[in-house]
């Protein structure tokens, strides 16, 4: 079992003795979606994975809770907002932006890109070190920036 899997686990149980509704919920929403991967492919969810899943899911309130607002329905905006702040606790310390700068300078001279051809192979090797430690949106498009 991944050492998040297993946080996630004992959090729920420590959340259902404090009676944490709200965490609670949060919690299981995640072990179920990390348990369906399971189910559907018949395998134990490796770290990376259990990372990438929780990461998909924050991106998810993300935009859930910015159409909320611009409908002006604050209050399930917030209940999105505090659910990504119950995944996030489980995600490894965000990288700052020098760091990010310096994994992408890093991962193009170890493959050498010199054009935009080349951003498939940078990042392949950078996803999975910033899988839950950085946007990888944000990280590709610095990428492109640099290969151009």
């Amino acid at each position: 079992m991944s050492t998040t899997k297993a946080s996630l686990s004992q959090a729920a149980k420590d959340a259902l003795k404090n009676k944490e509704k709200e965490r609670l919920s949060t919690i299981r929403m995640a072990l179920s979606a990390i348990k369906q991967v399971e189910v559907d492919e018949r395998i134990e969810v490796p770290e990376d994975r259990v990372l990438a899943i929780l990461d998909k899911m924050i991106k998810q309130r993300k935009e859930s809770a910015a159409q909320f607002k611009e409908a002006n329905r604050t209050e399930l905006a917030d209940k999105e907002l505090s659910e990504i702040k119950v995944l996030q606790a489980f995600l490894p310390q965000a990288l700052s932006t020098e760091e990010v700068s310096a994994m992408i300078e890093a991962s193009i001279q170890e493959t050498s890109a010199s054009s935009i051809k080349d951003m498939g192979k940078v990042m392949a090797i950078l996803k999975p070190k910033l899988q839950g430690r950085a946007d990888i949106g944000q990280a590709s498009a610095l990428v492109k920036k640099k290969l151009t």
